[in-house]
């Protein structure tokens, strides 16, 4: 499986995910808004659920969109680095024939086929100019050469522009689906507020229990030993936050604790859920194993490590810490043996 970019902290600061997402559960007064389109028979809870779904989608477009953000400012970086480079050799080469005419003139004067060689536009000059047969061998082997420098040179620049404008589209998506994510929690956050106190309390003690008790996982065993050494991170994981566009240490979206787990293992997972899925080969829910990654939803935007005996290791929401639950916990759409 091919190797992605070692995990980091990306897109926004820590301290700013952290403030954004607790406020999806906090009790500042806000006024009521149902989103339009609830279903008359939800409950408070179905709606804030389903906010924290879309939240969690649009969290996983944000993590595709930023980390090819992130690959092409390494793009744009090496491309940048090699027009440079390319210009300095081109630098040399002039000033190499540069040399070459002023020892002709010091010796009687600027022959043309000198200006030839030293013209801004060879190519124009080599078609008015039927003197390139008074160039030594060697000299036209070096027009020859710099005039080659001088298109790749030129293709260098347009590629280089390209990625940079690509860049900046990218920039811009990725701060849309912020402004997304960001939209729905608030939409959370008011139908939370507009619960009643029981209701709320209810809700906040399910969010924070953390379900962080070893479960009994007797007689699991892992695929393998880097399936092994990813659920012990991910154990280690569980009672840290949930942090939207975060994959680790201190706080992870879903599919940046499964990324965070297997990078422990010496595995490079991708950044977001909906390519996890493909990172391995798939296998049926009564085969799964510890270390297989569990996709939910038919758009597989949220995802989990199966720990065996029915339990997986998941980020699930805003408020609510890393921690174990049912494998069950909502339709599985694939399992992914890495």
């Amino acid at each position: 499986m091919a190797s992605h970019r070692r995990p980091t902290q990306s897109g926004l600061s820590q301290s700013t995910r952290v403030t954004v997402l607790s406020a999806a559960a906090a009790t500042a007064a806000a006024a009521f808004a149902a989103p339009a389109s609830a279903d008359p028979g939800d409950t408070g809870k179905d709606r804030v659920d389903r906010l924290f779904a879309q939240a969690e989608e649009a969290t996983e477009q944000y993590n595709k969109a930023d980390e090819h953000a992130d690959q092409l400012r390494e793009q744009v970086h090496q491309a940048q680095d090699t027009v440079a480079r390319g210009q300095e050799r081109i630098n040399r080469m002039r000033g190499a024939l540069g040399a070459i005419a002023g020892a002709q003139y010091r010796a009687g004067g600027l022959d043309p086929s000198i200006a030839l060689l030293l013209s801004e536009d060879p190519d124009t000059y080599l078609d008015k100019a039927a003197a390139l047969d008074r160039i030594g061998e060697r000299q036209s082997a070096e027009l020859r050469e710099l005039q080659q420098e001088q298109r790749r040179i030129g293709q260098q620049r347009t590629e280089a522009t390209r990625k940079l404008a690509e860049l900046e589209r990218s920039r811009a998506e990725v701060a849309r689906h912020k402004r997304t994510v960001e939209s729905k929690l608030a939409q959370a956050r008011r139908v939370l507020l507009a619960l009643p106190t029981s209701e709320r309390a209810a809700f906040d003690r399910a969010s924070r229990t953390g379900r962080g008790e070893l479960p009994d996982l007797s007689g699991a065993v892992p695929a393998s030993g880097r399936a092994a050494a990813a659920v012990a991170a991910a154990r280690q994981a569980v009672g840290r936050p949930y942090v939207w566009g975060a994959n680790g240490p201190s706080g992870f979206d879903c599919s940046g604790l499964m990324q965070w787990s297997y990078a422990h293992a010496g595995v490079g997972l991708p950044r977001t859920s909906q390519a996890q899925r493909y990172a391995g080969h798939r296998v049926s829910l009564a085969e799964a194993q510890p270390g297989d990654l569990v996709a939910y939803r038919s758009d597989a935007s949220h995802i989990a490590m199966y720990v065996g005996n029915g339990q997986v290791i998941h980020a699930p929401y805003p408020g609510a810490p890393v921690r174990y639950d049912p494998v069950g916990m909502m339709p599985i759409s694939s399992i992914t043996r890495v």
